[in-house]
């Protein structure tokens, strides 16, 4: 089996490429510098013609979208058990997954990238402004969910292993700081980002991506 993952440093393709790191299975990280637009290059519409990671190649076979690369790691890797059997509880996890790459991420999207959805400065200003505020109290619900998992006495959000939403939750939890949503807003929160990122796994793929936890502090 030959794998590659094309992701970009912070961007939600941190979630497979945790997965990955996790597997312990080969695999290849090829970067796609965003800020540069290497996404929109001739060589890489090629491989996922929307111009967005993660890519998965899979053997030649590209996987785009998150839920798609997420499930497909799943089936790859049972023994790693990055989702749940048991049909209820796979449903409600899928069923989070879906809401932070469909609701969450894209309120982020609305803060850190306003252009994508108006040319107009002040429509811009008052996107930003608006968003922000959901977003705030998204990670409140994050943090509901951190809470509501320890209280069942688990370890990670869908039990006793590692899933995709914990990897989702400090890349949510790290963006809301680059939104200027300190982490004392919502401690038990950042308390499980800690742990999350304390994985060795994790912390690999942390220190090969160069990412800093908490973006509204000056770096080490």
């Amino acid at each position: 089996m030959s794998l590659k993952l094309y992701f970009s440093p912070g961007a939600c393709s941190f979630v497979p490429h945790v997965l990955l790191e996790m597997s312990g299975a080969a695999f290849e990280p090829s970067m796609v510098k965003l800020h540069k637009g290497e996404q929109n290059s001739d060589e890489y519409k090629a491989i996922n013609p929307r111009g967005q990671v993660p890519v998965l190649v899979n053997n030649g076979q590209p996987i785009t979208q998150i839920l798609a690369i997420v499930l497909h790691l799943d089936q790859v890797f049972p023994q790693a058990h990055f989702l749940p059997t048991e049909p209820m509880a796979r449903a409600q996890a899928l069923s989070t997954l879906a809401w932070m790459n469909n609701t969450v991420h894209p309120t982020f999207t609305h803060i850190f990238m306003p252009q994508k959805f108006s040319d107009q400065p002040e429509a811009q200003a008052a996107m930003k402004t608006y968003n922000t505020q959901l977003f705030r109290g998204m990670l409140g619900e994050l943090q509901t969910l951190v809470l509501a998992a320890a209280a069942k006495g688990q370890t990670w959000l869908t039990g006793e292993h590692f899933s995709p939403l914990d990897a989702y939750s400090l890349t949510l939890t790290r963006w809301g700081t680059i939104a200027g949503i300190a982490p004392e807003a919502h401690p038990d929160l950042w308390a499980f980002v800690q742990k999350v990122a304390a994985v060795p796994a994790v912390a690999r793929v942390i220190e090969r991506e160069r990412l800093q936890l908490d973006m509204g502090r000056p770096a080490a």
